[in-house]
């Protein structure tokens, strides 16, 4: 497990942060329901390499959670904004997962973040976006969050699951249901997904153009979520020229395959990796 042992404060809200290993900033971003233990297999290997950031984002993991919070893309990219300037990094390589690829997409386009490279896994991009579950939520916020506790678990459990290609086990399971546990959790979660508005896509999306630093794509063969379909779109809208393809992997390829992710993001960088297929081991 990842321990998030500092804290920062943002907009009067505690954000719970780590940082591990040596060498050029490395900044990692989860996306939903997830939390920075996701990174939990990736990050110590990337520390061998670089000094590795993770949080958890606000409504998440162990920073701050309440009634009335604004949890919205919009909010945690400025989040991403501010961490950025605590820590003090000048041009981190940005790693963004789902939520967490938007949030770092945001940071560029609108926010005005510089990164030194930009690697976006599986992200959150383009319209239209949103499961039928996520419409539903959306609409009655209040009612999924009032759920019994066993039915809130039950349906996390079989959220998160259907994300996974591979069978995912109790402890992840256990790991990121325990954010969201007990009533102040189970209402962030339904918080989250009402907040996670189209908007804030637009928004970006209307904006997406050529960067002038390195950008891969990382995308699971098998997400049915955001299909491997919408990052060849992205990828013309920045520019670029390589996908990685992740076989054997969903939506939650962090479980999936995280061997891959390591093995992508500590390659020879200048290497062409252009149309290649990751195969986990």
């Amino acid at each position: 497990m990842l321990t998030l042992d500092q804290s920062f404060t943002h907009a009067n809200q505690q954000v719970a942060w780590g940082r591990m290993g040596e060498g050029a900033p490395l900044v990692l971003i989860h996306g939903f329901p997830w939390s920075s233990q996701a990174w939990r297999r990736i990050a110590p290997w990337l520390a061998k390499r670089y000094t590795v950031y993770y949080f958890d984002m606000l409504g998440t993991g162990e920073s701050d959670k309440f009634d009335g919070q604004n949890v919205s893309p919009a909010v945690q990219s400025e989040l991403l904004a501010a961490l950025i300037a605590h820590w003090q990094l000048e041009r981190p390589h940005v790693v963004g997962h789902d939520f967490g690829g938007l949030a770092a997409l945001r940071g560029a386009f609108i926010n005005g973040l510089i990164y030194g490279r930009l690697t976006l896994i599986d992200a959150v991009c383009l319209l239209p976006s949103g499961s039928p579950l996520f419409a539903q939520i959306r609409e009655y916020e209040e009612a999924f969050a009032g759920m019994p506790a066993y039915a809130h678990e039950a349906l996390f459990r079989a959220f998160a699951r259907d994300a996974a290609w591979r069978p995912m086990g109790e402890e992840a399971l256990d790991v990121y249901l325990k954010g969201y546990r007990g009533e102040t959790g189970q209402r962030a979660f339904y918080r989250q997904v009402a907040q996670a508005d189209a908007k804030s896509i637009e928004e970006v999306q209307q904006r997406y153009a050529p960067l002038d630093y390195p950008v891969d794509l990382i995308w699971a063969e098998h997400d049915d979520r955001i299909p491997v379909s919408q990052g060849e779109i992205l990828a013309r809208h920045l520019g670029v020229d390589r996908l990685l393809r992740v076989a054997d992997a969903g939506h939650a390829i962090q479980e999936d395959a995280p061997e891959s992710i390591v093995a992508a993001l500590l390659a020879d960088q200048s290497a062409d990796r252009g149309g290649q297929r990751i195969a986990p081991c």
